[in-house]
C-alpha cells in the first residue's frame, strides 16, 4: 500500500515504522507545519496515495476528514476526542461518496477487551453491582476520559447511567483501562495494560488494509471481527 500520515507524533512514527517493515510505502507525511498549505494543494499530494492513517489532534480531524473525502483516499482515524464532530464527518464522506473508518482504540486486545466487558455487564445485570472505570495515559495525552474509557461507559450503560470513570495523566503510560464492579461483599476488576503502542499501530494497519475499496463510515469495534477473519484468511 502507499500510505499517508497525518500527524507525525510518537503514533505517526510508530505507524510509519511498522507500515515500512511490512512492505509498505510511506509516500506522505502531513505535519502540522503542513496546515499552512492550501486545501487544494493537500488534496493534490493525498491523490498519489491508497490510503491515509490520521493520529493527529482532535481540532484537526474534520478537516483531514473532508480533505481525505475530496480527495478520493479513504481515512482510517485514529485520534480521538473529536466525536462532537462525526455526524458533520457522515455527511461530508457521503457527499463525496467516501470512506472513513474511526476507532477509540485499534489494539486488538483491547477490542477483545470490549467484547469481555459487554458479557460481564451481562452476567452482572440484575445483581447489586455498581460499575466503575479507572484509566491512566501518558502526560502527552491531552483528552481525558480517554476515547477507550467513554466506548466502555457505553458498554456499560445498560447497568448503570451514571457510571464513574477516574483518569490519570502520568509519566510515560502508554494505557491502562481497568473495569470494575463493586458490591457490599465483593469486587472484580478487569484490566487491559497496553506495554507500549505497537499493538495502536497493527491494529490502525490491519484498519487500513481493510478499508481500501470501500465506502462509507465505519466504526472499528463494529467490524473488528470481519478485519480480523479477513486478516487469517490472508496468512
Amino acid at each position: 500500500m502507499k500510505i499517508a500520515l497525518i500527524g507525525h507524533g510518537a503514533m505517526g512514527q510508530l505507524v510509519g515504522a511498522r507500515a515500512r517493515e511490512e512492505g509498505h510505502e510511506v509516500v506522505l507525511a502531513l505535519t502540522s507545519r503542513d496546515a499552512a498549505q492550501s486545501n487544494e494543494e493537500l488534496q493534490q499530494q493525498l491523490q498519489v496515495v491508497d490510503v491515509a492513517v490520521d493520529f493527529s489532534v482532535a481540532g484537526a480531524v474534520p478537516n483531514n476528514v473532508r480533505l481525505c473525502a475530496r480527495a478520493g483516499v479513504p481515512l482510517v482515524e485514529g485520534t480521538t476526542g473529536w466525536l462532537n464532530e462525526l455526524e458533520e464527518a457522515r455527511r461530508v464522506v457521503a457527499e463525496h461518496d467516501g470512506a472513513l473508518l474511526y476507532g477509540a482504540n485499534f489494539s486488538v486486545g483491547v477490542n477483545v477487551f470490549y467484547r469481555i466487558i459487554i458479557q460481564a455487564a451481562e452476567l452482572f445485570k440484575g445483581l447489586d453491582y455498581a460499575p466503575f472505570i479507572e484509566e491512566a495515559h501518558h502526560s502527552r495525552k491531552r483528552d481525558a476520559p480517554s476515547g477507550t474509557a467513554l466506548k466502555l461507559r457505553e458498554m456499560l450503560a445498560p447497568l448503570s447511567e451514571n457510571v464513574s470513570v477516574a483518569s490519570t495523566r502520568a509519566g510515560h503510560i502508554p494505557g491502562t483501562h481497568r473495569v470494575g464492579f463493586d458490591s457490599a461483599a465483593d469486587q472484580i476488576t478487569l484490566t487491559h495494560t497496553a506495554r507500549s503502542r505497537e499493538g495502536f499501530a497493527a491494529g490502525a494497519l490491519l484498519a487500513a488494509h481493510w478499508i481500501r475499496g470501500r465506502k462509507g463510515v465505519y466504526e472499528f469495534t463494529q467490524v473488528f471481527d470481519e478485519i480480523i477473519q479477513e486478516r487469517m484468511k490472508s496468512l
